[in-house]
């Protein structure tokens, strides 16, 4: 593991790839022995919210403090600039309509962008008061839009303008036929990446500022999907940072992984019971990744400065 960070990114010169371990049996069903990870963009300089666009065979990345959104073309590996300036965004996804959802540090604000490409904001202040910094957003099945508001686009100005925080740092929900927020989360410290698990019955956060340890919460979500209770530590992650996180189809949990023991830096799988059952070694620290791919079995890994992909024997879970 140490020589991927002493040595820096190579691309694995025989199969299996050494960057991908097994910590269980189980993870064993999900490695591909014969598919390697492959760096597919760089010169980023903090890249967050990878999302799929299977329509259009590309994959959009945020690379926040360069306030600009990328796009990765899988037919031909051309990278380009999807949008500049961003307003600092951070991340995404699509919501039902294959709209894409986006978090905007800079404007504090949660935004659609339509098909003809105009842009319409959903939330950028709550009873009154502005929003911190949105992180991580997810759409549900029924169309609810679910993202956590952390401060840290506040902080400085590298990836968003310093402020003061208005409002405490929340999980919200967005109702589908109103529009109307709600907060679904109180006193999680440091709300940052969030999903469902495939049959929505759990919802997933990161606790990125939990003391002593960052965790990654659980929550249970009511029948009518319009809050969760049950709170509970589903992950301690000891001196790991987790970030951002997909379900697979099986409810796996894919969670960036980084920036406090380099022997994590990567990805790190949990499977549904908790256990940690294999990871992937990146020499950055991972914040993010999605599924996509013609078949959802190609794992993108938004890692500090650069974009990784690697296929996998599974498929990531619908809504993400």
């Amino acid at each position: 593991m140490s020589d991927v960070h002493s040595a820096g990114w190579r691309p694995a010169t025989y199969y299996p790839d050494p960057a991908i371990h097994a910590l269980d049996l189980r993870f064993e069903k999900y490695w591909l022995k014969l598919s390697a990870v492959e760096r597919i963009a760089t010169g980023l300089r903090w890249a967050e919210g990878p999302v799929w666009f299977g329509d259009g065979r590309y994959l959009l990345c945020s690379d926040i403090p360069n306030q600009r959104i990328l796009k990765w073309e899988e037919e031909t590996g051309a990278v380009s600039i999807f949008r500049k300036p961003s307003n600092f965004a951070n991340g995404n996804t699509r919501d039902r309509q294959g709209r894409l959802i986006t978090c905007e540090h800079g404007g504090r604000r949660v935004v659609r962008t339509e098909y003809d490409g105009s842009i319409t904001v959903l939330i950028d202040s709550f009873g009154g008061k502005r929003l911190n910094s949105p992180n991580d957003v997810v759409v549900k099945s029924d169309g609810a839009i679910w993202f956590t508001d952390p401060i840290f686009g506040l902080l400085g100005n590298y990836e968003g303008y310093k402020a003061e925080p208005e409002i405490e740092p929340n999980v919200y929900r967005l109702d589908p036929e109103t529009g109307k927020a709600s907060i679904v989360a109180e006193g999680v410290l440091g709300p940052n990446g969030l999903c469902f698990s495939p049959d929505e019955k759990i919802l997933y956060v990161v606790e990125s500022r939990g003391v002593p340890n960052r965790k990654i919460l659980a929550y249970d979500v009511s029948a009518d999907g319009k809050t969760i209770s049950n709170k509970r530590v589903f992950i301690d992650a000891g001196p790991g940072t987790p970030d951002g996180m997909r379900c697979d189809i099986d409810g796996n949990l894919w969670c960036g992984w980084g920036m406090g023991d380099p022997e994590l830096d990567g990805v790190v799988v949990f499977a549904p019971d908790g256990v940690m059952i294999g990871r992937i070694a990146l020499p950055e620290r991972c914040a993010n990744l999605c599924f996509g791919g013609l078949q959802r079995n190609r794992l993108f890994m938004a890692a500090s400065q650069s974009i990784y992909a690697l296929y996998v024997n599974t498929q990531g879970a619908l809504g993400g």
